[in-house]
């Protein structure tokens, strides 16, 4: 795994791990004033922890899934030859074309 997507992942939860300390700091004098007890800031603090959980385990999948193994990466380097090689005939193929209207219109209208 690379160092960016790591990094990202920290960042990240970092980020949700300070917003949830700020929603505590809201949460616990909010829960004594409705009377609602630990419901509040456990609340916050599970829906924090599963997006940590989320953003670990789907980086994990990501970075395991973008990988092609070697025959795929072969057959797909194939294929790009092959349309390079048709691209390169049509074009070669148009160029003989206009080459042939050039002419074709140069015999039509002799120059004055």
């Amino acid at each position: 795994m690379s160092k960016k997507s790591e990094d990202v992942r920290a960042v990240t939860t970092t980020r949700i791990w300070g917003i949830t300390v700020g929603i505590l700091a809201v949460c616990i004098p909010l829960s004594a004033v409705t009377r609602s007890g630990a419901v509040l800031p456990l609340a916050a603090i599970g829906g924090a922890t599963v997006g940590t959980i989320a953003i670990w385990r789907s980086d994990d999948k990501k970075s395991k899934a973008g990988y092609l193994q070697p025959q795929q990466v072969e057959l797909l380097e194939q294929r790009i030859a092959n349309l390079e090689t048709i691209v390169s005939h049509e074009e070669f193929d148009l160029k003989m074309k206009i080459k042939q209207l050039e002419a074709r219109d140069r015999n039509n209208h002799p120059a004055p």
